[in-house]
């Protein structure tokens, strides 16, 4: 599937098992049964063909913040310099269908800011960014995306002691199967937040 706008052009292969109809200015991606695999494929399908429409349109921005002492950024063109603490600067270049600008503002933590058309290629260089210096659970030193929520570990040990007043309420059958329970929504939780 090919999609053209202002921004670009953009191709993605879809699923031969799924069909896309265009009616009256709206897509729509239909499934051919209700296996698991198709229900998967289609809800794929229908978010990679809305993706690719936003992207063409309108374009899509994510913002990373560096947070610690002496980090610093700056870019010329596409190639992006950062010092995050080591003994040595990490240069990165970015592809060219992206677009970086780097911020540097006194009293503000330094910030890369970067713009296109294609939202996976964005997400996986914010992910790049990232493994360079993850925040640390404490302080949140590291490359943080902003927008997003930082759980600090502080929080984290919040919400243990909390579950554990309400678990001592419960009979020894009970606590085992809500301590689990407790403990999976948590996990999900918390790893959607960082």
């Amino acid at each position: 599937m090919t999609v053209k706008g202002p921004k670009g052009t953009m191709t993605q292969p879809i699923d031969v098992d799924m069909s896309i109809t265009i009616e009256d200015g709206t897509v729509t991606v239909k499934r051919p049964t209700e296996q698991k695999r198709h229900k998967s494929l289609h809800g794929l399908t229908r978010a990679l063909v809305s993706n690719m429409i936003t992207g063409v349109s309108e374009g899509f921005k994510r913002e990373m913040e560096l947070v610690g002492v002496g980090y610093r950024v700056s870019n010329t063109g596409n190639l992006v310099e950062m010092s995050v603490g080591y003994s040595h600067p990490i240069v990165f270049a970015i592809p060219s269908e992206l677009k970086v600008e780097t911020v540097t503002e006194k009293g503000q933590n330094p910030k890369i800011i970067l713009t296109g058309s294609d939202l996976q290629l964005l997400g996986q260089i914010c992910a790049k960014f990232r493994s360079f210096k993850s925040p640390e659970p404490f302080k949140g030193k590291g490359l943080n995306l902003l927008g997003k929520l930082f759980v600090e570990k502080l929080v984290k040990q919040l919400v243990k002691i909390i579950l554990n007043r309400i678990i001592m309420k419960l009979t020894i059958k009970e606590k085992t199967k809500v301590k689990h329970r407790i403990r999976k929504t948590v996990k999900v939780l918390l790893k959607d937040l960082v």
